[in-house]
């Protein structure tokens, strides 16, 4: 199912030293889990016989039960091709290490053991354990673990140990374990093995609950999982294990490349499990795109060595549908109302910033073309923000409407209102007049609304700005999305061209939250009535006659499909280069009960085709500030073939 694995942490009650209650307790939440059909699943640090131990780690009645508890977890695996990781204390050659047992349908693949041994504060683990970097050996029988097995089903056999493991399920899914204090080290075990080709790290661990610990914490995590462009799943001991001076809160989280796909909500918690779904498709497209990630895998060559790739057939390793994993229907627009502002906020800032500065050098007035519409609204924000921040006169801000066949009322009025509220008069420059003799000298009727008769508008508009600003000493701030570039959904050498772009990389999704922001935030208080009526009006180019009441009849989104929907079909495409099938599958998940299957697949192949044949528009976009990390800059950001074929793509999509 597009590359989405699930994943389960596990943190079970414990019982500090009584191995058969614990295994018991990981064998019903073992059952438990293998009922959401995860890929991975993972116990916390020592769970078997329980973290907090002490000098009861040298009792060998306790090290010959874990061996009977480990032997039974294992037995419990058989018959299902997922990877269940356990902590419990392991035996080698007479030295005791702290130990992440790995195992599958029966068969242990491995004991990662822990490599950076906590002996500060609290901690005390050097007494009882040795680091990997004291392991004697690399494999270990089965037998010399304590593990019993039925010798008429399976002979005796060598389990690697180590401390760099990466599990390799049949070329499906790679993963890692290192254990709690190894991901707090300078050099984590973790970012050598993501090098070495691990998509998944699997952190088990007890780590002990402080004040602000937690947030401290996940931040840890989510950088490490962004570092290493890895999926980072981290489970941690339960509150069974609080004795004496320290309590545990079984904090168990799972991040994806920087970003927090799940967490256990209860501060103090044990007996539960915590489910996500991972999409592997993103990491390895972001390692593939990220060159660096590439080099540091040349350049710590000889760190990598120290990893084992051990790989064991998987052909029905459990695939997700994906059920359990984030989707924003609108993946350019933060959920969070707070971080919606600030992000606003931010990106203006952006935006104001990169315009000013093209000021500064040029000395130039900012000529903008103003139609009441949001695109012109923001740009017009932009322009007024950086003459203020420049210390110039908003008079210094020349706004310019120009009404034509297909400007409606409400649209003209706004644009007057808003250009006043911001310090300065509007040019008017009607452009009938001018566009009829233009058709006429075509040879064009002027009559019949065809392509021609909308561009014509476009590109009078842009040639009195241009000229405007000639006459002036100004520079054409340009008012273009990127949602339209991504359509070609402007006119060549019409609202195509600019001096300089302020819009160029905001989606039209987020255009919307912009203007809010600024109105919300009072930038300029006198134009928040008038910002918020523009909100309300319907996209339009305005290019065809409104109708007889004086209402827009050209709405962008009736020909062109809903943005919400382009903008969805954008990011996947150009931020993770999903295929097609991909895009399609997800789109319906994100817009379940919003449009039906046949509506989303209509609008994907409207996209698709727009999206290749639209190239050339592109390859000529100005210069414009670049927010995010999807942007369409020929120059920083997509570079793509004018001419390319489309073919494919189309196939694909007419498959489903």
């Amino acid at each position: 199912m597009f590359d989405f694995y699930r994943v389960t942490a596990v943190v079970p009650p414990v019982k500090v030293a009584d191995v058969e209650y614990n295994t018991n307790k990981i064998l019903e939440k073992l059952e438990e889990a293998y009922g959401y059909q995860p890929a991975v699943i993972a116990f916390p640090e020592l769970a078997v016989s329980g973290y907090t131990c002490q000098d009861l780690f040298y009792q060998q009645t306790l090290i010959r039960e874990v061996g009977a508890g480990i032997s039974r977890i294992l037995a419990a695996t058989s018959d299902h091709e997922t990877a269940v990781t356990v902590g419990a204390p392991v035996m080698i050659e007479g030295q005791l290490y702290n130990g992440a047992y790995v195992m599958m349908d029966g068969k242990l693949l491995g004991v990662t053991v822990k490599t950076f041994l906590p002996n500060y504060s609290e901690f005390y683990e050097k007494r009882w354990f040795n680091s990997a970097d004291d392991l004697p050996c690399k494999d270990v029988y089965l037998t010399d673990l304590g593990i019993s097995y039925d010798p008429e089903d399976v002979e005796d056999y060598a389990v690697p140990v180590g401390s760099h493991l990466i599990y390799n399920l049949d070329g499906k899914l790679k993963f890692g374990v290192e254990i709690c204090e190894d991901l707090w080290s300078p050099i984590a075990p973790s970012a050598v093995m993501a090098l070495a080709g691990a998509e998944l790290i699997v952190n088990i661990s007890a780590s002990n609950e402080l004040i602000a610990k937690r947030e401290y914490r996940k931040n840890l995590v989510k950088q490490c999982s962004a570092s290493h462009v890895c999926e980072y799943l981290y489970v941690s001991a339960g509150a069974g294990e609080s004795t004496q001076d320290v309590i545990f809160s079984g904090h168990s989280l799972v991040a994806e490349n920087g970003t927090l796909l799940n967490e256990n909500r209860d501060y103090i918690a044990d007996d539960y499990l915590l489910v996500a779904d991972m999409d592997l498709d993103k990491i390895r497209s972001e390692r593939a795109r990220m060159k660096s990630f590439g080099d540091a895998a040349a350049h710590y060559r000889g760190l990598m060595s120290r990893c084992r790739m051990i790989t064991e057939s998987a052909p029905n390793l459990p695939e997700s549908d994906g059920t359990y994993y984030i989707l924003q229907k609108h993946p350019f627009v933060p959920t969070s109302k707070n971080k919606l502002a600030k992000r606003c906020s931010d990106i203006f800032d952006m935006q104001v910033g990169g315009l000013a500065k093209r000021l500064e050098v040029t000395g130039a007035k900012p000529v903008v073309g103003v139609s009441g519409g949001m695109d012109s609204t923001l740009a017009l924000l932009v322009a007024a923000k950086a003459l203020r921040k420049l210390g110039r006169p908003s008079e210094d801000l020349i706004a310019i409407t120009m009404p034509a066949f297909g400007t409606s009322d409400r649209t003209y009025q706004n644009s007057l209102i808003l250009i006043r509220s911001l310090g300065t008069e509007p040019v008017v420059i009607d452009i009938k007049k001018a566009c009829v003799q233009h058709l006429a000298d075509l040879g064009h009727d002027g009559e019949t609304k065809d392509i021609t008769y909308e561009n014509t508008q476009a590109r009078e508009r842009t040639q009195i700005l241009m000229d405007y600003a000639n006459m002036h000493g100004g520079l054409v701030v340009g008012t273009g999305d990127l949602s339209e570039l991504a359509l070609g959904w402007c006119t060549y050498n019409g609202d195509q061209m600019c001096m300089y772009g302020v819009n160029g990389s905001i989606p039209k999704t987020l255009v919307r939250w912009m203007i809010s922001t600024v109105a919300e935030t009072e930038i300029f208080p006198d134009s928040t009535v008038v910002l918020r009526d523009i909100l309300d009006t319907p996209i339009s180019p305005e290019l065809l006659p409104p109708d007889e009441n004086g209402e827009i009849t050209q709405k962008t989104e009736d020909k062109v499909g809903p943005y919400e929907l382009h903008d969805f079909f954008l990011f996947y495409t150009l931020r993770y280069g999903y295929s097609p099938a991909k895009i399609n599958f997800l789109a319906n998940r994100a817009f379940e009960g919003d449009y039906d299957r046949e509506t989303i697949l209509k609008w994907q192949k409207m996209f698709t085709k727009r999206f290749f044949s639209q190239q050339f528009k592109r390859s000529c976009m100005p210069d414009g500030v670049k927010v995010g990390s999807v942007a369409m800059s020929p120059r920083g950001d997509w570079r793509m073939p004018s001419d390319a074929a489309v073919t494919d793509w189309m196939r694909e999509l007419e498959t489903l």
